[in-house]
């Protein structure tokens, strides 16, 4: 038992990675192949984008030890703003955007404060949050559909990539995943660690240019790439950048690992855990810009137990829910595990009852599967 805990530890990613094939081949099966048609396929990864956006700021907030319930109101509020600045007052676009993400900034700002400065548990923050949010829409909307909005804003949720552009973001996606390798490369040369093997490296490559090669003519031969996966994939790179290459990434898993120890090495702790509430506001903001593009209309509903799907996505992608654990890459897998459940369930006509006991039989598993290979390495 104990190799096996060390062997799912080891390759966590990959052991995700193979639980998504095998859903998609389960799905595909029980729907004679309409599953895995391109179509379907698009649809799944649009949807996968919001709650993607959501676990991108998420995963910094339980990496540093913290939780926010209040995601999935604040979501549906900025996207209700964002449909009553549009439709009502006509503002342009790029001002609409700016708008909103500012107010997510400030919101998030605002929760972190609470939660960092006045230290109240962020678990009481998010939901009260939950249900002012939630009370705000409402009021703001007087609980009715805002529509329709502008095509320019409705691209932004509906619009694809010509295909060239797509063929061509493979390709640079490519040539940047040879260019990364290779300065990993020399980096251990030049600091006198052993390289990993060529072998391993090159086939590492080759399997990263299949799936990118799949990626681009599977979503070509519909109608390209979804705006919203080109905007995911962006998140993907700067989440996964700053994580790994900042020093604030770093301090974010200090922080979750040993508050007082990082707070006794000279960092400030209550202002890493602010900004990370910023940055958790902004992307409430995108992926309510997104998801009110997606429907055409700012919906009084929009954002219900989409923290739970971010929270869920997270555990599932390996973040560990003590902090100082987890990867951007991990969460978005995790969504997209969550998604393909969504959407072959969807398809199957599943009674939204079962559907909601399998999220949560899921969600409960990843956490339990975090706590056993934990307690296995002590």
């Amino acid at each position: 038992m104990n190799q096996v805990k060390q062997l799912f530890t080891r390759y966590k990613m990959l052991a995700l990675v193979f639980a998504v094939v095998l859903i998609w081949l389960f799905f595909s099966w029980q729907t004679e192949g309409g599953f895995l048609t391109p179509r379907n396929l698009s649809n799944l990864l649009r949807q996968m984008s919001i709650t993607g956006i959501l676990a991108c700021g998420m995963v910094l907030v339980i990496i540093s030890g913290e939780i926010d319930l209040s995601v999935g109101s604040l979501l549906g509020l900025l996207g209700g703003l964002a449909a009553i600045l549009d439709v009502v007052y006509h503002i342009p676009l790029l001002a609409n955007l700016s708008l909103v993400a500012l107010c997510g900034l400030m919101i998030g700002l605002a929760n972190g404060y609470m939660a960092a400065y006045l230290r109240i548990p962020s678990f009481i923050v998010g939901l009260g949050g939950m249900l002012a949010f939630r009370g705000i829409l409402l009021g703001i909307t007087g609980g009715t559909t805002i529509a329709p909005v502008s095509p320019e804003l409705v691209y932004i949720g509906q619009g694809y990539l010509p295909h060239a552009i797509g063929t061509g973001l493979g390709i640079l996606l490519f040539a940047l995943t040879v260019f990364l390798t290779w300065k990993q490369r020399r980096n251990r040369a030049l600091h006198g660690l052993a390289a990993h093997s060529l072998v391993r490296d090159v086939v590492r490559v080759l399997v990263i240019g299949a799936v990118l090669a799949a990626f681009v003519q599977t979503l070509n031969s519909y109608d390209g790439i979804p705006v919203p996966v080109l905007l995911l994939l962006i998140l993907l790179g700067v989440f996964s950048y700053v994580t790994s290459q900042t020093v604030f990434g770093r301090r974010v898993y200090a922080v979750g690992s040993n508050m007082e120890a990082t707070r006794l090495s000279g960092i400030n702790v209550q202002a890493v855990k602010l900004w990370i509430f910023g940055i958790m506001g902004v992307m409430c903001a995108l992926a309510g810009v997104v998801n009110t593009a997606r429907l055409a209309a700012g919906s009084p509903s929009a954002g219900s137990m989409g923290e739970l799907d971010a929270i869920a996505a997270c555990f599932i992608g390996g973040t560990s829910m003590r902090g100082g654990s987890g990867t951007v890459y991990g969460a978005l897998l995790g969504a997209l595990v969550i998604t393909s459940l969504d959407n072959g369930m969807s398809m199957l006509d599943v009674d939204s009852y079962w559907q909601m006991i399998v999220k949560g039989s899921i969600l409960v598993l990843a956490v339990w599967v975090d706590v056993s290979t934990r307690t296995g390495r002590r």
